[in-house]
């Protein structure tokens, strides 16, 4: 808990320069001269009609390497000069792939990448610290393994003119952020290891907490934000007691539903961390420290995937327990929450649809006994038949999901839940079998159509203008709703139904009431719990 403590300390040196700053600034929040933050001033620049303030590439822990390696985020050293913030610091290490479908260039990092990548970046429109405007933290997907702050769809200019500082992280990737190892573990003051780079999002809004007044923001009015393992990341957030107090609100996009991502216990982390390290020729820490940032990269590329390899674990330290039961207790961040879907988010992850044939066998496997029962509802007698099928059920599987988790929720939480349904496909007329794909969402939430060269319609700048203002709303009330948008109703067992943001944006039901009945059976039955995520 160094860091945190230490943080935590070096919070009143901050208020002191906040108090100052502000008798100096109140006409201008003077960004145009130096910000003082904890570990120094820091200089940024201004959006093209001077409205918003740009800071890129501030440090929020020590770079993470040398000795630093699988530690906990370690206070940034500070200084004395004023620091340049004008252009992104390095991407996290990662497979950099510029660009794969359905996710063109704006959807990844474009950067170089760096084991020295704990930065971060702020947009804010405030004209004065006491200002106090609703901080939206954003927390980037990528299966834990790949993604930046610096993605060309996060920028967030567009967003932060709606009245909110808006803030972009990078935390540590695969087996940089998430190996664990009996030696990490022996050496740990907590005795546990992985999890840094769930680690180095709590250091990140340490550092929101500490620092984010001065820059016009409201330290005790913050929203974290993430899409895909960005969602994840928020629900470990709310399930880790080290989170606590440091936000108001959580977004989880793509998402939440009663089978999470991937949880493995302490034990079976160090087991794989021995066996990775033995691998490699690495017989202790010391070795394993040695080796090289693109060994360490390469060797993480062999093999299955680097988020089966290198997941969050229940480490005992972020995660005192495992975080479904840390919810079933009610000892989770009781915060109001928004979660959603997009309408092709499992086609995204899973691939191409399956033949009738390959379909019917896959129903078999998955369900069981049930399967009869699934092939009544969703039937594959033809391949037309069989690709709508797909599509359907796992638009459905996963609204009742989600709903289920909602509920399961509600016995310990005192907050509501908002819960959508997001069908607007960004245009793409090379691949329209993609619609409305995993992670297609962001750029209207962000604003940030202009980034693309696509045939965007009317009712697309309708549709961002729509899920921006929702969002807007939530982060400064902890309710999406206001006059001049069509009503959204919390998620309760009275109400089964969700959000539908799109062309038509309204509650619709979660599927037929046979539908519900189905996947709640099936959610409530032995066979799903060695269901996959999508």
């Amino acid at each position: 808990m160094r860091f945190f403590k230490e943080f935590t300390a070096v919070g009143a040196i901050c208020a002191v320069a906040i108090v100052s700053y502000t008798a100096r600034a109140e006409s201008k929040i003077g960004i145009s001269g130096p910000v003082s933050t904890v570990s120094g001033q820091v200089s940024g620049t201004t959006s093209s009609d001077g409205k918003i303030e740009i800071f890129r590439g501030i440090r929020y822990a020590a770079p993470p390497v040398g000795d630093l390696r699988w530690k906990a985020p370690q206070p940034v050293k500070p200084w004395k000069s004023v620091q340049n913030a004008n252009n992104y610091g390095a991407s996290c290490m990662q497979q950099l792939q510029r660009s794969r479908l359905p996710w063109s260039k704006e959807f990844m990092a474009q950067n170089e990448d760096s084991e020295d990548c704990l930065t971060l970046n702020v947009w804010t429109p405030a004209s004065s610290p006491a200002k106090k405007l609703p901080v939206f933290v954003w927390i980037h997907g990528g299966g834990f393994t790949e993604g930046s702050g610096e993605i060309p769809v996060y920028e967030g200019t567009e967003l932060a003119r709606t009245g909110m500082v808006v803030v972009t992280i990078n935390y540590r990737l695969g087996i940089f952020g998430f190996l664990a190892h009996p030696e990490l573990t022996a050496e740990s003051p907590h005795h546990s290891s992985g999890n840094y780079g769930l680690l180095d999002q709590v250091a990140a809004l340490q550092w929101v907490k500490s620092n984010i007044q001065a820059f016009g923001g409201d330290p005790e009015n913050v929203t974290i934000c993430g899409q895909s393992a960005g969602a994840a990341s928020v629900h470990a957030l709310v399930a880790s007691p080290l989170a606590k107090g440091l936000f108001q609100r959580g977004i989880a996009q793509s998402g939440s539903g009663v089978i999470g991502f991937p949880q493995a216990s302490l034990a079976d982390g160090e087991k794989t961390g021995v066996t990775f390290a033995a691998a490699r020729g690495a017989h202790s820490l010391k070795e394993l420290r040695a080796l090289s940032a693109e060994a360490l990269m390469a060797a993480q590329s062999q093999g299955s995937s680097p988020m089966s390899r290198f997941p969050p674990v229940v480490d005992g330290w972020f995660y005192p327990e495992d975080p479904s039961q840390i919810l079933a207790e009610g000892k989770q961040n009781d915060v109001p929450f928004i979660t959603g879907l997009m309408a092709n988010d499992s086609r995204s992850l899973s691939g191409p649809p399956l033949s009738a044939e390959a379909f019917q066998k896959r129903v078999t496997e998955l369900y069981g006994p049930m399967a009869e029962d699934f092939l009544k509802l969703y039937p594959a007698g033809s391949e037309p038949e069989a690709n709508q099928s797909q599509l359907e059920s796992a638009r459905e599987r996963g609204k009742v999901s989600m709903y289920l988790w909602a509920l399961r929720r509600a016995k310990t939480a005192k907050t509501p839940v908002y819960t959508y349904f997001f069908t607007q496909a960004l245009p793409d007329p090379a691949h329209p079998e993609f619609g409305a794909f995993h992670t297609g969402e962001v750029p209207y939430v962000f604003r940030n159509l202009a980034i693309f060269d696509r045939p965007f319609k009317p009712v697309d700048h309708k549709v961002s203008d729509v899920i921006s203002t929702y969002w807007k709303h939530f982060a400064q009330t902890g309710n999406p709703n206001s006059a001049d948008l069509p009503q959204w109703s919390a998620a309760s067992a009275e109400n089964e139904s969700t959000m539908e943001i799109g062309e038509h944006t309204g509650q619709i039901p979660l599927a037929s009431p046979e539908k519900v009945r189905f996947w709640t059976s099936y959610f409530n039955s032995p066979i799903s719990k060695k269901a996959p995520l999508f």
